[in-house]
């Protein structure tokens, strides 16, 4: 496969599992490591990879995922780049820059993948 196969299956698995296959129980409780619906959700998001991505590879998405999905680390690119942090625009901003990191992180592992397989 190529970089560009690896990324849109691999965006095919990540949606899949981010949008279909994440209930409400996960959405909510997903931002503690210490709450399980942190580890399943990551854990759907690991299976969804292995359709595509090596072992490796597809555990690397995942514990990308489950870091991002705390929000600490976008919580602390906003502060640091002075992004928005509050008001209305913040939940939209929020949800697609969440989106972005977990497709950047696609982008890589494609990259990886490729250059590994």
């Amino acid at each position: 496969m190529t970089a560009t196969d690896f990324f849109i299956w691999g965006f095919v698995a990540h949606i899949a599992a981010d949008w279909f296959l994440q209930n409400e129980w996960m959405a909510l409780n997903k931002v503690s490591l210490r709450h399980p619906a942190a580890w399943v959700h990551s854990g759907i998001q690991f299976a969804g990879a292995l359709f595509v991505f090596p072992f490796w590879v597809a555990l690397g998405l995942a514990v990308s995922h489950l870091l991002i999905d705390t929000r600490v680390p976008l919580q602390w690119w906003r502060k640091f780049y002075g992004q928005t942090t509050e008001g209305a625009i913040m939940i939209p901003f929020a949800l697609w820059q969440d989106q972005a990191a977990h497709i950047l992180m696609l982008a890589a592992a494609a990259l990886i993948a490729v250059n590994c397989a």
